[in-house]
C-alpha cells in the first residue's frame, strides 16, 4: 500500500510533502512493534497515525485504545491506565482491569503523553521495557503485550529540561519520531481542506457549499492557521451556517479569522511589518478599481454610442477622479495614473475618433494596472533570485497564482 492509498482509505486530504514523508514513516513501521511518538502542533491531525499504524499493523484484529492523558484527573490515571483492585483506593468498589490490561495484543495511543504525572510515567516506562504492570493495589505482576504510540504538542527537550518529563521515557517512546507540519507550512493543501470541509458541511446542512473568491483563496492561504486543521474547519462550518452568500470574499472570510497574534507570523515577510491581511486588502482594492475604470469607460461609450452628443454634468464629469480621492498615500504609487481633471461640459463624437476614445489610450490605462503588478512580481522573483515560494509570500499570494501570473506575462524567473 503507498501513501495514495492510505489517504483514501483514512480520508487523509493533502499533498505537502511533509504530510508525505510522516505517511511513509507510519507505513514502514506499521508492521514492527516499535514505540512511535507523533509530533506536532495542536490541531495538526496527529491522532490519525495511531490508527493507520494500528489498522496496517498484525494488531489490527486487537484492541484500539486511545487515551487522552490530560483528560483523565491525576489521581485516577494510574488506575485508569492499569487497573485496579478491590479497596485499593475510596471507591473502589470491586477490582477493574485498565487500558493495558483490555488491550492485551492491541494497540494504545496515549495522546498528550507530556501531561502523564511522574509516578505514572515510570510505570509506563516499565511496561515499555519489560511489558509488565501492576494494578493499583495489588502486588501481583501481569504481562501483557501492547504497541504503544504516543502523541504530544509540547516541545520534548524543554519539558525533560523543566523536570517535567523523564528522559529515559522520552527515548523509549521515540524510537521512531514522526512529526506532523502545521497547516501554514502545508503548501496547497489549505484549499483543499476547505473545499472538502464547505462540502461536508454543505451536505450536513443541506445547503450548497461555499465557495471562495480568488482574493479570498489569497487570504486563506496567507493566514497563519494557528490552530491548524481544526480551526479550519471551525471556520468553515460557521461560514457554511451564519453566512447567507455562498461565495466569499476576502472582506467576507476576513470577519471569521481571529486577529493573527504576533509571535506567529501568517508568512515570512522581509519586507517591513504589514500584516497579510492588509496586503491582500490592497491587492482587492487594486482589481476591484481596475474592474470599475473598465466598467465606468464602458458606460461613458455606451452613452455616447447610444445618444451622439452626450452633456455631462458636474456629476458625471467627475466619476472618473472619483475613485482617486480617498486612496491611501501608500497604496497611490501603485495605481495606473488619475484621469485629467477637466472633462468637456459637450463631447461631440466623430466617425473618425472611435466613438470619442482612441483605441490606444483606452488599452494604455486599462493595462497601466497590469503593468505596476508585472513589475511587483519581477521585483518580487528578482529579490529572492527566482525562489517563487518567497516570492509568492513576499506578494502575498499563493504559488498556484504566482505560476499563473507568470506564464501570462511571460516572464522568466
Amino acid at each position: 500500500m503507498d501513501t495514495q492509498q492510505v489517504k483514501q482509505r483514512f480520508g487523509i486530504i493533502g499533498n505537502a510533502l511533509l504530510l508525505n514523508r510522516a505517511l511513509e514513516v507510519a507505513l514502514q513501521v506499521a508492521p514492527t512493534d516499535i514505540s512511535v511518538l507523533v509530533t506536532g502542533e495542536s490541531g495538526t491531525g496527529k491522532e490519525i497515525i495511531p490508527q493507520v499504524i494500528h489498522q496496517l499493523s498484525a494488531r489490527k484484529h486487537a484492541e484500539y485504545i486511545a487515551v487522552n492523558c490530560g483528560a483523565i484527573p491525576e489521581g485516577t490515571i494510574d488506575s485508569e491506565l492499569f487497573g485496579h483492585e478491590k479497596g485499593s483506593f475510596t471507591g473502589a468498589s470491586g477490582s477493574r482491569k485498565g487500558y493495558f490490561e483490555v488491550a492485551d495484543g492491541g494497540t494504545i495511543f496515549l495522546d498528550e503523553v507530556a501531561e502523564l504525572p511522574m509516578q505514572t510515567q515510570v510505570r509506563l516506562l516499565r511496561v515499555l521495557e519489560t511489558g509488565e504492570f501492576i494494578r493499583v493495589g495489588s502486588s501481583k505482576v501481569i504481562k501483557t503485550n501492547v504497541r504503544v504510540v504516543a502523541a504530544t504538542n509540547e516541545n520534548m527537550p524543554k519539558a525533560i529540561a523543566k523536570g517535567k518529563f523523564r528522559e529515559d521515557l522520552f527515548y523509549r517512546l521515540s524510537t521512531v519520531p514522526i512529526p506532523l507540519p502545521p497547516l501554514r507550512n502545508r503548501d496547497g493543501d489549505i484549499h483543499l481542506l476547505f473545499r472538502k470541509f464547505a462540502n461536508d458541511f454543505g451536505d450536513k446542512y443541506r445547503m450548497p457549499a461555499i465557495k471562495l473568491t480568488e482574493d479570498a483563496v489569497y487570504m486563506l492561504n496567507g493566514y497563519s492557521w494557528p490552530g491548524n486543521i481544526r480551526q479550519l474547519k471551525n471556520v468553515v462550518e460557521q461560514i457554511s451556517v451564519i453566512h447567507t452568500d455562498r461565495e466569499i470574499d476576502a472582506i467576507a472570510l476576513q470577519s471569521y479569522l481571529p486577529p493573527e497574534h504576533d509571535n506567529t507570523p501568517a508568512v515570512i515577510n522581509d519586507s517591513g511589518p504589514e500584516s497579510i491581511s492588509e496586503r491582500e486588502l490592497m491587492y482587492k482594492f487594486l482589481f476591484d478599481m481596475k474592474k470599475d475604470l473598465t466598467e465606468l469607460k464602458k458606460l461613458v461609450v455606451d452613452m455616447i454610442s447610444s445618444e451622439g452628443d452626450v452633456h455631462l454634468n458636474t456629476e458625471q464629469a467627475q466619476m472618473l477622479n472619483r475613485m482617486y480621492d480617498d486612496v491611501p498615500e501608500s497604496t497611490q504609487q501603485l495605481l495606473p495614473p488619475a484621469p485629467p481633471t477637466h472633462v468637456p461640459s459637450v463631447y461631440s463624437p466623430t466617425p473618425h475618433d472611435n466613438n470619442g476614445f482612441e483605441e490606444h489610450e483606452e488599452v494604455e490605462e486599462s493595462l497601466s494596472l497590469e503593468d505596476t503588478e508585472k513589475e511587483l512580481i519581477k521585483k518580487a522573483l528578482q529579490k529572492h533570485k527566482g525562489k517563487r515560494k518567497y516570492a509568492a509570500s513576499e506578494l502575498g499570494i499563493s504559488e498556484r497564482t504566482l505560476y499563473r501570473k507568470i506564464k501570462e506575462y511571460n516572464l522568466t524567473d
